[in-house]
């Protein structure tokens, strides 16, 4: 028995020796061909080498093998140093395999014993202490000895302390429990005043409650269906959106749902993304000026003539689990008998306003019109809460009760966002971001489908009156000159840049600040006109009241690479050479973070221009530069040796795959035979963008790298499917195939046949950086794959995260975005983690914090997943605080 089993594990260490030794040496053939390392060649022929010797019975072998061993360990110290995970994919089934050489099983086979060694008790046989045995166990030792000390040591971090207070806090009109727009203020700097929770008490944090939104995924969705809302604070209340368009009040100390309004969003829509980031947020006061915000009153809604569902009528699936018993709160009266007691003083419409609304109570493309489509009647409205639909609207609601306001929208209650579009395909244009509040107006940009065709709708930026809805400008950057409303009969531009992402505003400069996409489709540009040109993957500034451009700062030049100005720009001023300046902060997805002067776009941190690769595919071309700024987060350009896998097996094939692509660094231009694009379009910096500390005047950051291969495929016609199996289901798009364009795209990560990035870990990191001198002052490595591989090993890798941070004036910043599904506390001034808790579903949206009835801070998490990145869908929105006292106890 002992021989049979002897016989079998021999035959299975000869196999492997062997199918590895092959792959090994045809793969090694193929690279050496495209100029890569030889290693693989030799390996290769070693590993044959050693299966032939362990099949003759030769002690020899493991001499070999040895040597393998020894060699494998040079090579991979050569390439990566002393870092463990680019030193286990090149090793780890090297080490295995000469453990099972050493086995009893197969050393027992290697040599022979004649009959004198056997009358005298010899063994000249090979052990593992013993004979040729003895030098693969002294390799072994080596490279275990090689691969502990690599555990401590962290060849990515970066360690240092950001400074102190620098600053007085600035005012705003706004209390500091409360948060009003998506950044807390226009100025979206992701900011808390709060002071509460601090590096020392962080570690004691404890959920308060867990509220559950009850929106499930649904037939017909688009793949990228995410969870990403910020929710608003606004006197006890949170208001927030959810992926299928529902707008819900909940108690901000309890989690109790106050009431749900459900927009009844048109069916059979184009969608790429089904998502809604947040909601805007007038205050009450005379619509016509920049009022002070002030404190909506909780109380719960009542059967109101129109207000939405009230929290006694909630879905079964919306329900609040919290710690804190909570008293009901009194009746709310309704929208009328509000309107009737002076507490809504707006006055009624009292005729029809002149906009590009349409007079009667009619959608362009078909949507619902909330004033009409409602149970209930709609409310009068002084202060309003607006949301962005996935049917082209904007819908105004009362913050009391949920109701539709009726004096908004010319008795619609909503904005028809497909007024004087062309190329009207519901769910082709919508906005996934919240709009802008700006004194009278509200300011609203849009998405557009990616790469689907060359005939889609305008990127326009318009801004609506925020009492009547009537149109007052509208900036095309297909025709940047006229802002005045189109003449009736005429449309904005198709395919002009966009803005999908937040816009910031500074309403004492007048400027409200847009960060611009591409004209579709991304990747192929050699007919952009000159505006397009101007202005594609931008940060423009424009004149509040008119829509006039004020300055604009181009981040890419010929954007062939969906280098969208994807983030919100932060306002902050910093102080430089003694002087404070008005600065915006913008982030990119190619990883530069420009500090421009907000006034006039001038760098205020240093700004050159590099030269980038040419080389696209004629009749296109490329820019002879790109700028970098002196605060970039731009990776080193990828070699071979950043190759990585699992094992030796798939490293090798993505080195192939390396060599195989076009890449000459950033900005390689697309490729009909596959270019590599690192950073990818993922982006370094996303719609999340980062937090910035006004008073210490530093950044905090979510760095991410991922790489890319976009490949131009030629279209033989303007209809058929090239890069697409079948059409999607309904009236879903089918992406990437450039309709109209000479050219589909491919776009993917930069995979192994496993399914592993093919580039080395770190894929995400926390960094800090000094917004007054552009340093990165520290920078760690994040997150862990728990969420991400077949056995939930908690390894902490660095992982992308898709959401925001949210920095504390206690000194803690908070992010929930990651790829394993945790909330994370960090100390701002070393960047160190300090707190985490587990969530039930993907974290991919930005927290916030704010103060309780019960004097606690609050941070506040969505956790709904992102389907893109397959991160598992939920429904939760959760708060945590210290327990009752603690905060008061730590403050004194």
């Amino acid at each position: 028995m002992r021989a049979s089993l002897g016989s079998i594990v021999a035959l299975i260490a000869i196999c492997l020796l062997a199918l590895i030794g092959l792959a090994l040496t045809g793969g090694g053939i193929w690279l050496l061909t495209l100029g890569g390392s030889w290693y693989y060649l030799v390996c290769g022929i070693a590993f044959l080498a050693t299966a032939a010797l362990v099949f003759l019975r030769r002690p020899e072998a493991l001499i070999v093998f040895a040597l393998v061993v020894v060699g494998t360990l040079i090579w991979a110290l050569y390439e990566v140093g002393f870092d463990w995970w680019p030193l286990a994919a090149r090793g780890g089934l090297v080490f295995l395999l000469g453990l099972l050489l050493l086995t009893p099983w197969v050393t027992r086979r290697l040599g022979t014993r004649n009959v004198a060694d056997a009358l005298d008790g010899r063994d000249r046989r090979p052990t593992a202490t013993h004979g040729a045995g003895a030098a693969l166990s002294a390799a072994l030792g080596i490279a275990l000895v090689v691969a502990v000390s690599s555990w401590f040591s962290d060849q990515h971090n970066i360690v240092g302390s950001l400074p102190g207070p620098r600053a007085e806090a600035p005012t705003y009109d706004i209390p500091d429990g409360e948060w009003h727009a998506y950044g807390r203020t226009q100025a979206g700097q992701r900011y808390s005043p709060l002071a509460q929770i601090t590096p020392a008490n962080v570690g004691d944090l404890e959920e308060a409650w867990h509220y559950h939104t009850g929106d499930e995924s649904q037939p017909g969705d688009p793949t990228e269906t995410t969870f990403q809302v910020t929710p608003l604070k606004i006197g006890d209340r949170l208001f927030l959106c959810t992926p299928h368009q529902n707008v819900i009040a909940v108690n901000a100390t309890t989690g109790e749902e106050i009431w749900r309004y459900d927009p009844q969003i048109q069916g059979e829509l184009a969608l790429q993304h089904l998502t809604c980031r947040g909601l805007s947020y007038q205050p009450p006061g005379d619509a016509t000026a920049a009022a002070a915000p002030t404190a909506v009153p909780d109380a719960a809604a009542t059967e109101a003539p129109d207000a939405a569902t009230p929290a006694g009528a909630a879905p079964p699936a919306a329900a609040a689990d919290t710690e804190q018993a909570g008293e009901g709160e009194a009746p709310a009266a309704t929208a009328t008998e509000l309107s009737q007691g002076g507490n809504l003083t707006a006055p009624q419409t009292g005729g029809e306003a002149e906009t590009d609304q349409p007079a009667s109570p009619e959608a362009s493309a078909g949507q619902p019109v909330a004033a009409t489509k409602s149970s209930r009647e709609t409310a009068t409205c002084d202060a309003k809460l607006f949301m962005p639909t996935a049917d082209a609207r904007v819908i105004a609601l009362d913050p009391e009760t949920g109701a539709v306001c009726a004096n908004f929208g010319n008795g619609t209650g909503q904005i028809d966002l497909w007024q004087r579009m062309p190329n009207v395909n519901p769910g082709s244009y919508y906005s996934t971001s919240p709009v802008i509040v700006a004194g009278n107006l509200i300011i609203v940009g849009g998405t557009v489908l990616d790469n689907v065709s060359t005939s889609e709708a305008s990127g326009v930026i318009r801004a609506f009156d925020i009492a009547t809805a009537e149109l007052v400008w509208a900036w095309d950057s297909g025709n940047p000159d006229q802002t005045a409303p189109l003449p009736e009969g005429q449309t904005y531009t198709p395919n002009s840049p966009n803005s999908w992402s937040i816009s910031a505003a500074d309403e004492e400069l007048g400027l409200v600040y847009v960060p611009l996409g591409n004209e579709p489709p991304d990747q192929w540009g050699p007919d952009r006109s000159e505006a397009v040109e101007r202005f594609s993957s931008s940060v423009v500034a424009l004149d509040i009241a008119t829509g006039e451009v004020r300055w604009v700062y181009q981040t890419v030049h010929h954007d062939l690479w969906d280098f969208d100005v994807p983030s919100q720009p932060s306002l902050l001023d910093i102080t430089v050479g003694g002087e404070s300046v008005p600065v915006l902060v913008q982030p990119t997805k190619q990883g530069e973070v420009f500090v421009l002067d907000r006034r006039t776009g001038e760098p205020v941190l240093p700004v050159i221009e590099k030269p980038a690769p040419g080389g696209a595919v004629e009749p296109d071309f490329t820019a002879p530069t790109q700028p970098v700024s002196a605060l970039s987060f731009d990776p080193q350009a990828l070699r071979e040796s950043d190759m990585w896998g699992a094992t030796m097996l798939d490293q090798l094939a993505c080195r192939i795959a390396f060599r195989g692509y076009k890449y000459e660094g950033r900005y390689t231009p697309p490729s009909l035979e596959g270019t590599l694009v690192y950073p990818g379009n993922f982006g370094v910096f996303n719609w999340g963008s980062v937090a910035v500390d006004p008073v210490r005047q530093v950044m905090f950051s979510t760095p991410a790298y991922l790489a890319f291969v976009s490949t131009l495929v030629p279209r033989d016609d303007e209809t058929s499917l090239v890069v697409n199996d079948e059409q999607p289901e309904g009236a879903l798009p089918a992406l990437n195939e450039n309709f109209g364009a000479p050219y589909a795209v491919e776009l993917a990560p930069f995979t192994s046949w496993l399914g592993l990035p093919c580039q080395a870990p770190p894929w995400g990191y926390v960094a800090g950086a000094d917004l007054t001198t552009g340093e990165i002052v520290w920078m760690h490595k994040n997150g862990t794959v728990r969420d991400q591989s077949p056995i939930p090993v908690p390894f902490k890798m660095g992982v992308p995260d898709l959401g925001g941070p949210v920095m504390t004036a206690g000194g803690v910043a908070f992010i929930s975005g990651t790829l394993d599904y945790y909330v994370r506390g960090y100390d701002v001034t070393t960047g160190k983690e300090l707190w985490k808790a587990r969530l039930p579903a993907g974290g991919q949206a930005t927290p916030m914090s704010y103060e309780g009835a019960d004097g606690r801070q609050y941070i506040l998490v969505a956790a709904g997943g992102h389907g893109s990145l397959g991160t598992k869908r939920g429904d939760s929105v959760i708060a945590y605080a210290l327990p009752d006292g603690s905060g008061e106890a730590d403050a004194e």
